[in-house]
C-alpha cells in the first residue's frame, strides 16, 4: 500500500445515521392486524366505518306488512299471499317457535342511493327466511343472526318506484330452537324473534374487497410458521395497509388494495386467479349438508332445502368458478314437488355441470342398523331418481356425517355403480386417530372402493386460510398422493357456501401463486374430477393403502340403542316389505303361471313409496335416535302409514292367491282351511298358539300339521321361588327372574359360568361427556348395578310350552316384567330359551342392559351385519380393541369356541357387547337431549338364548331369521287350490349358509315399470342371495315354470353376465356361485 492507492467512489450508502430505528416487536404488530377490521371500540375508526355508502329504512322506503298463519301451519306461497296483511315494523317480535310469518315488503330506493354501485336489502330477525318474488318464485334464503342477511337488489329496482316482494319467516334459527347456547338441548316451544333490521344498503364494494384481502393476509401472518419469510412478509404488508388507510378517503382504500396485491396478486379478487396452469394440491367443492331431520322436523327441512339451494343458484350465477354438490334424492324430490320453479332452476344448472348431484342414495342414511336389503334400496331408489331426473347415476357414495360405516358398504357401492366413497366422520374418534386419508376400503367379500377422508376434517369448512393449509398439514396419505378435497359451506342446518367463502378462497389461491407456501387450491372441478385424478394415479402404479372391514366410529355408540321404538319399527317394516314383495311377486305372476285371467298388478308405485318412507326414517339422525321429539312424532306417523298400507298390500296379494290372513281361527272353520304361511326360503317348524285353543301346535310351511316326535316341555318348582324348566334339549333353573343354571342336555354341558346368572338385568349411570342421545362412554361400565330379584311364578304350563314370569323394580316409577319360556322340542326345531321383556321406563340418564355370562372362551365374538358376519375382539389388548366396548349387531351375536357356542337373538335391538365371556344386549337408554322424553314409556322386547354345538353356523343364522320373521296365519278362500303350488314355484337348493333374502319383480318389467326409465319386455323375477358365513358356495335357483334366460345383475338390475339355464325334474334351474360374503342378484327372465 502507498500513496498510489485508488479510493473507490462513494457507494451512495449514507455515512451518518439519520435516526434510531428499532426492531419491530413482532407480537404487537401482529396483534394490531385484527384492529383494522375488528368490532369494538375502534369500529368507527377502522375499515368497518367505510363498508357502507348509505342506508335507507322505514318511512317511504321500506314498508312492512305481515300475515301470521294460525296453529304453526306452513302455508304455500299462493295461500299465504292471498290472506290479509297487517302493518308491522322493525322492532316487533314474532313467534312462537316453529311458527311462520309472511311479510309483504314494499321497497322504494331513494334518489340518494339509486346511482350507487351496489345495493343490497338487509333483513335480520335472528331466524331463517326465504325471499320470494311477487309472482311466487323463491329467490334466496336468509339465515339471520348476522349471517346471510343480504339480498342484492335487482337493477330494475333503481327506478325510484315502489317494488314488492315477500319474505317467509320461519321461527327457528339455523340449528332449531334450543334454549341458550347449547344447540342439542330440547327446543324451547316459546321462543320469539325480534326483527332488528330491514334496510336498503349501499355497499362499498372496494372496502368489502379490502376486508377480505386483509383477512387472508392477516391469517398468513398469524398462521404461517414464524420462522418463514412468508409469515414476516404478510405482517409487513398487513401493517402497510393499515398505515395507508385514511378514514373517509375512498382513494386510500384503492391504494390499500394495491399494497395487498404485493402479497395476493393482482387478480385475487377475480375468478381468473384459477386460470393459471400451476398444479393444485387442494380441490375445493361447495356443499350444503342438510340434515333431513335433526333439531327440526321434516317440514322445516323441506324449507331449508329451498333456502339453501336457491342461495347456491344465485352464487353460481355470480361466481363462475363455483361448483356445488348436493346429495339425497329425497331432498331433490321434495324440491321438485314443493318448489317446481326452483327445481327447474336447479335442473338447468345440473345440466351445465355447476350444480352437481352426488351420493347415489335416497338419504344420507345410517349404515349400521338398516338391513342389507334396506341399504340396497337406498341405492336403488337414489340412483334411479338421479338417472331418471338428470340422466346420470352417481359414481361417488357421499356420506360425510354418518356414525360409522358397516363392512359390506364397499361391495354394495360397487354393485350400485359407485367406485368412490367420501366421508370425514372418523376424524371425530375420541380414542384413536384414524391413520389414513386416501385409501382402498375393502369389504367382507373383497370388493373395494377408493375412499377419501378430507384432511381438513370437516364437511362444513368455512373456507378459511387454515382450512386450506390443514388440507395438507393433516394429510396422512401423502406418500401415495398429496391431493385433497376441501368441502366448504354452512351445513347441518343448511345454508351452504357464502360469498365470503368464495372470496376468501380466491385470495388463498392468490397467496399460493404470488407468495407461496400455502397449498394451491383449485375451484371449478367436481368431486368426480378429483377422484378421477386419484384413480389415474392408481392406474399408473400407485398402490393406495388398504383398510379391511368396518370403519368403526369411536363415538356415538349410544345410537345403537336410543329411541327403541323407532328401531323396532324399522326392523318390523323391513320384515313387512320382504313379505309384501314376495307375495306380490307370486300374485302378479299367478295368471302367467296358471294360464288364467287376472286383473292384479304388481303394486310397484305403492312398494316404492313405502320403501321411500322406510329409507327416509333411516336418515342418520332419525334411526340412530339423535333427533328432537318432533322428528319421532313425524316418523311414528310415517311408520303407521307403512304398516297400514303395507297390510293392505298384503291383503290384496294374498286374496289374489286365494288366501286371507287371520288373527284367530274363525268359529267352525275346518282345520284344513287354516295354515301357517312360511315366507322364508327353507322349510321350518314353528310352534304357534292355535287360534281358539289354549295349547300350541307345530305348523310347517303352508301345511297345518302336528309333527311326530314332539317332546313335551315341563316345569317344576324345585323350592319356593325356584323353577326348573326342561325339554329334551335344555334344562334351566330360574330364580327371581335370573337364569341360575342352563344345562345343554344334548351336549352334556353347562352353558353358564360357575355362579353366573343369565337374563341378569343391569343398569348403569349414563352421562356421556356431551352428546347425550349419541354417546355412551367406556366409564359407564364402572357404575353397574344389578336389579334386585323379583317374585317368580308360573304363567304357562302346557305340553307345548312352559313359562315363568317375574316383575322387578327398577325404581319408584320403572319396572321390568320378564317372561322366560321353553317350548317343546323336536328334531326340526331349534331349542332356545325365549325371553319376553315388558318394561315401564321412566328413568333419567340410565342405561338398561341384560347379561349372559357363558362358559365359552374366545378372543373374538361374531355379530350379524348386513349380508354377513363381523368379528370383533372380546378383550382390551389395545386402545383399538377397547374402543369397541359397545358395538352394533343385527339379529344375533355369537360367542363360540371350537366345538361349542352360544348365540343371543333379538327382535329389535342393535347394541351389543362381549367382554371376555360376558355377553350383553343393550335394551334402553334415557338421555334428555335433544329429546327430553326419549324412550320414556312402555316397551316390549324379545330376545333368546341359543346354545349350539359346533362353531357359529347356519343354525344361528336361520334362527335369527325365524325369530324375526313370524309365520302368518291364513285361511284358504273358497275355490282356491293354487296357493300351495304357487308358494313352491321358486326355491333354492344349496349349502345352508347361502340365503335367498329377497324376491321381487324386475324394476323395469313392462307390466311393472312406472315409466321413469326405459321398460324391459317380458316378465322377470329378481332374487337376491348372499353367503352368510364367509365361505365359497354354490347352489341352484329353481323356478317351477318356464325360464327364457337368467342373468347375474348388480343391485340396480343391470345385466352383467348371462347364466346357463338347465331343465331339471323340478323345473328350470340356474347354478349360482358365491365367493365368501358375496351378495348375488339374479334376474330370471320368464318364458312367455
Amino acid at each position: 500500500m502507498g500513496g498510489d492507492t485508488k479510493v473507490k467512489p462513494n457507494s451512495g450508502y449514507p455515512v451518518l445515521s439519520a435516526k434510531p430505528v428499532g426492531q419491530q416487536i413482532r407480537s404487537l404488530y401482529k396483534d394490531r392486524l385484527a384492529q383494522f377490521t375488528g368490532q369494538g371500540q375502534y369500529e368507527n375508526q377502522n375499515l368497518l366505518a367505510m363498508m357502507y355508502e348509505g342506508k335507507a329504512t322505514g318511512g317511504d322506503h321500506v314498508k312492512l306488512l305481515v300475515y301470521s298463519p294460525p296453529d304453526l301451519s306452513r302455508p304455500t306461497f299462493e295461500d299465504a299471499t292471498s290472506q290479509d296483511f297487517k302493518p308491522t315494523s322493525v322492532g316487533q317480535s314474532f313467534g312462537p317457535s316453529w311458527s311462520t310469518h309472511w311479510f309483504k315488503v314494499k321497497l322504494a330506493v331513494p334518489a340518494s342511493l339509486i346511482k350507487k354501485e351496489h345495493l343490497e336489502f338487509h333483513w335480520d330477525a335472528g331466524n331463517e327466511g326465504l325471499i320470494w318474488t311477487e309472482d311466487g318464485e323463491p329467490l334466496q334464503g336468509l339465515t339471520g343472526g348476522g349471517e346471510r342477511i343480504e339480498w342484492i337488489l335487482p337493477k330494475s329496482y333503481r327506478d325510484g318506484k315502489q317494488h314488492t316482494f315477500y319474505i317467509e319467516m320461519a321461527c327457528n334459527a339455523m340449528f332449531g330452537n334450543a334454549p341458550g347456547g347449547d344447540s342439542i338441548q330440547p327446543p324451547d316451544p316459546n321462543k320469539w324473534f325480534q326483527l332488528s333490521k330491514a334496510d336498503i344498503v349501499a355497499v362499498n364494494i372496494e372496502a368489502r374487497g379490502l376486508f377480505v384481502d386483509h383477512w387472508i393476509i392477516g391469517d398468513s401472518a398469524r398462521e404461517f410458521p414464524e420462522d418463514s419469510w412468508e409469515c414476516h412478509e404478510a405482517q409487513q404488508v398487513g401493517n402497510k395497509i393499515i398505515d395507508t388507510f385514511k378514514l373517509g378517503d375512498q382513494k386510500s382504500i384503492t391504494e390499500c388494495r394495491k399494497v395487498a396485491e404485493k402479497y395476493i396478486g393482482k387478480i385475487a379478487s377475480s375468478s381468473q386467479v384459477y386460470d393459471s396452469d400451476k398444479e393444485p394440491m387442494v380441490y375445493g367443492i361447495g356443499h350444503c349438508h342438510i340434515d333431513t331431520c335433526w333439531l327440526w322436523p321434516w317440514a322445516e327441512t323441506k324449507r331449508k332445502i329451498a333456502r339453501s339451494w336457491s342461495n347456491q343458484c344465485d352464487l353460481i350465477d355470480r361466481y363462475p368458478e363455483h361448483r356445488f354438490c348436493a346429495s339425497q334424492a329425497q331432498q331433490y324430490k321434495w324440491l321438485e314437488t314443493l318448489y317446481p320453479k326452483l327445481y327447474d332452476r336447479v335442473k338447468a344448472k345440473v345440466k351445465n355441470g355447476t350444480f352437481q348431484p352426488i351420493g347415489g342414495s335416497w338419504v344420507e342414511h345410517d349404515t349400521n342398523m338398516p338391513s342389507g336389503e334396506s341399504l340396497v334400496r337406498q341405492f336403488l331408489l337414489g340412483q334411479r331418481f338421479f338417472e331418471s331426473h338428470f340422466g346420470e347415476r352417481c359414481t361417488t357414495f357421499w356420506l360425510p356425517d354418518t356414525f360409522g360405516y358397516s363392512s359390506q358398504l364397499p361391495q354394495l357401492c360397487r354393485l350400485a355403480g359407485m367406485s368412490r366413497f367420501f366421508t370425514q366422520k372418523l376424524s371425530w374418534n375420541n380414542i384413536n386417530n384414524f391413520p389414513h386419508t386416501t385409501f382402498n376400503w375393502v369389504s367382507l367379500d373383497g370388493s373395494q372402493v377408493l375412499c377419501h377422508m378430507c384432511p381438513a376434517e370437516t364437511y362444513t369448512a368455512e373456507a378459511n386460510w387454515g382450512d386450506v393449509r390443514r388440507s395438507i398439514t393433516q394429510h396422512k396419505s401423502m406418500d401415495q398422493d398429496p391431493r385433497s378435497l376441501l368441502v366448504f359451506g354452512k351445513g347441518d342446518g343448511g345454508g351452504g357456501p357464502t360469498w365470503q367463502h368464495l372470496d376468501k378462497l380466491r385470495r388463498c389461491r392468490g397467496v399460493s401463486d404470488t407468495t407461496g407456501l400455502l397449498p394451491r387450491i383449485q375451484m371449478g372441478n367436481s368431486v368426480e374430477d378429483f377422484f378421477d385424478k386419484l384413480q389415474l394415479k392408481a392406474k399408473e402404479g400407485t398402490d393406495f393403502v388398504t383398510w379391511y372391514g368396518e370403519l368403526y366410529f369411536e363415538l356415538h355408540r349410544g345410537t345403537y340403542t336410543t329411541q327403541a321404538n323407532n328401531k323396532l319399527y324399522n326392523r318390523r317394516s323391513e320384515v313387512l316389505m320382504h313379505d309384501i314383495e314376495y307375495i306380490a311377486t307370486l300374485a302378479s305372476l299367478r295368471s302367467h303361471l296358471t294360464k288364467t285371467e287376472s286383473s292384479y298388478k304388481y303394486p310397484k308405485k305403492d312398494i316404492d313409496e313405502l320403501w321411500e318412507h322406510i329409507c327416509l326414517c333411516q336418515f342418520h339422525d332419525c334411526l340412530p335416535g339423535s333427533s328432537i321429539e318432533m322428528c319421532y312424532d313425524d316418523s311414528d306417523e310415517l311408520y303407521k302409514e307403512v304398516f297400514s298400507r303395507g297390510q293392505n298390500l298384503l291383503t290384496g296379494a294374498l286374496k289374489e292367491l286365494g288366501l286371507e290372513q287371520v288373527d284367530t281361527k274363525p268359529e267352525g272353520a275346518d282345520s284344513e282351511d287354516v295354515h301357517a304361511l312360511n315366507l322364508l326360503p327353507w322349510e321350518r317348524a314353528h310352534l304357534i298358539r292355535s287360534p281358539g285353543k289354549g295349547s300350541e301346535q307345530a305348523l310347517i310351511g303352508v301345511k297345518n300339521q302336528r309333527p311326530r316326535g314332539l317332546r313335551k316341555a315341563s316345569i317344576t318348582e324345585l323350592r319356593t321361588g325356584v323353577f326348573q324348566m326342561s325339554n329334551s334339549s335344555l334344562t334351566l333353573e330360574v330364580e327371581g327372574g335370573r337364569i341360575t343354571s342352563l344345562y345343554d342336555v344334548k351336549n352334556d354341558r353347562q352353558v353358564l359360568t360357575q355362579g353366573g346368572c343369565a337374563n341378569e338385568l343391569v343398569i348403569f349411570d349414563d352421562k356421556p361427556l356431551y352428546w347425550q342421545a349419541w354417546d355412551v362412554e367406556v366409564f359407564h361400565l364402572e357404575s353397574r348395578q344389578e336389579l334386585p330379584p323379583g317374585t317368580t311364578s308360573i304363567s304357562v304350563n302346557s305340553a307345548e310350552r312352559v313359562s315363568v314370569v317375574t316383575e322387578q323394580k327398577i325404581s319408584k316409577e320403572s319396572w321390568a316384567k320378564t317372561t322366560i319360556s321353553l317350548s317343546a322340542s323336536h328334531e326340526s326345531l331349534t331349542s332356545m330359551v325365549e325371553i319376553d321383556c315388558e318394561v315401564e321406563w321412566r328413568e333419567t340418564m340410565k342405561f338398561l342392559k341384560v347379561e349372559f355370562p357363558v362358559d365359552v372362551r374366545n378372543t373374538e365374538a361374531s355379530y350379524e351385519t348386513q349380508y354377513g358376519v363381523i368379528k370383533r375382539p372380546t378383550h382390551y389388548n389395545t386402545s383399538w380393541d377397547m374402543a369397541k366396548f359397545e358395538v352394533c349387531g343385527h339379529k344375533f351375536a355369537d360367542l363360540s369356541e371350537h366345538g361349542y357356542g352360544v348365540s343371543i337373538l333379538n327382535d329389535s335391538k342393535y347394541g351389543f357387547a362381549v367382554c371376555g365371556n360376558m355377553m350383553r344386549l343393550s335394551l334402553l337408554r334415557a338421555p334428555k337431549a335433544p329429546d327430553a322424553h326419549a324412550d320414556m314409556g312402555r316397551h316390549h322386547i324379545r330376545y333368546a338364548i341359543v346354545p349350539h354345538a359346533g362353531d357359529l353356523g347356519p343354525l344361528t343364522v336361520r334362527a335369527g331369521y325365524e325369530f324375526n320373521h313370524q309365520t302368518r296365519l291364513v285361511k284358504t278362500l273358497p275355490g282356491s287350490e293354487d296357493a300351495g303350488i304357487l308358494f313352491n314355484t321358486l326355491s333354492f337348493e344349496g349349502p345352508e349358509a347361502l340365503i335367498l333374502d329377497t324376491i321381487k319383480r324386475g324394476e323395469d318389467d313392462i307390466d311393472v315399470s312406472k315409466g321413469d326409465l326405459p321398460r324391459r319386455k317380458g316378465k322377470s323375477v329378481i332374487c337376491r342371495l348372499y353367503d352368510s358365513l364367509g365361505g365359497k358356495g354354490e347352489g341352484w335357483l329353481i323356478w317351477r315354470g318356464g325360464v327364457e334366460a337368467a342373468f347375474k345383475t348388480n343391485v340396480l338390475e343391470d345385466d352383467l353376465e348371462e347364466l346357463d339355464v338347465e331343465k331339471g325334474d323340478k323345473g328350470h334351474r340356474v347354478r349360482v356361485s358365491f365367493r365368501p360374503f358375496e351378495v348375488v342378484t339374479i334376474r330370471l327372465q320368464l318364458a312367455v
